[in-house]
């Protein structure tokens, strides 16, 4: 499912037009996305949960050449946590 696709679902559903749907939806991305660059989750109940982890810098190493290390840089990633209802809905498609 695309941006589009979610737009034209809730404006055949509600009745509001298309493109201020689709506002409605990228500006909700947009704040999503300063929160989470700002290094906040956000929580949407029944949804999951958007969090922001740091992992230090720390040292690697080449299987093959053991001897050789290379310093792998500290780093921030976005991880999701699903909530209980959604991850019902999907332990279902193997039932």
């Amino acid at each position: 499912m695309t941006k589009r696709d979610l737009a034209v679902r809730i404006a055949e559903e509600s009745g509001i037009s298309q493109k201020d749907v689709a506002l409605i939806i990228q500006k909700t991305l947009n704040h999503m996305m300063e929160e989470l660059a700002s290094g906040r989750n956000i929580e949407l109940r029944n949804f999951g949960v958007f969090e922001v982890k740091v992992f230090k810098q720390r040292i690697g190493r080449n299987p093959a050449k053991p001897e050789n290390t290379v310093i792998i840089p500290e780093r921030a990633v976005v991880k999701f946590h699903a909530g209980k209802i959604l991850r019902h809905m999907v332990e279902e498609l193997v039932k």
